[in-house]
């Protein structure tokens, strides 16, 4: 299973990057949601993340932290998640209204002529 979720880290990471080098405003808007999503992902798989472990330790005498998932990384992707989301919406009205203003959504405003 750690192969098949550092692939898909690397395959959102690059798929992202070379989206970004795009020169369409949409396309670097989705290249920069992928990067986001790889950076979730790659947080996610840093918390030790284990099936049916509760994240809260109980009160009492020593408990043994290795049967405990990490709530820190599932906080700091939350967190990541909800402001993605945010800076997408924000980046899709900019690009909307930057298409309005500039007639193109090319990312320097100019068509290239071929």
């Amino acid at each position: 299973m750690e192969i098949v979720l550092s692939a898909a880290i690397g395959i959102l990471a690059a798929s992202g990057a070379w989206l970004l080098m795009r020169p369409r405003t949409f396309q670097v808007i989705v290249g920069l949601c992928l990067l986001s999503y790889a950076v979730n992902l790659f947080i996610f798989s840093m918390g030790r993340l284990t099936v049916g472990a509760p994240a809260i330790m109980p009160k009492g005498g020593f408990v043994n932290p290795d049967a405990f998932a990490d709530p820190i990384p599932q906080a700091l992707v939350l967190t990541a998640i909800v402001i993605s989301f945010a800076t997408t919406a924000l980046f899709l009205v900019v690009m909307i209204v930057a298409r309005g203003f500039s007639g193109t959504d090319h990312v320097d405003g100019q068509e290239r002529n071929p």
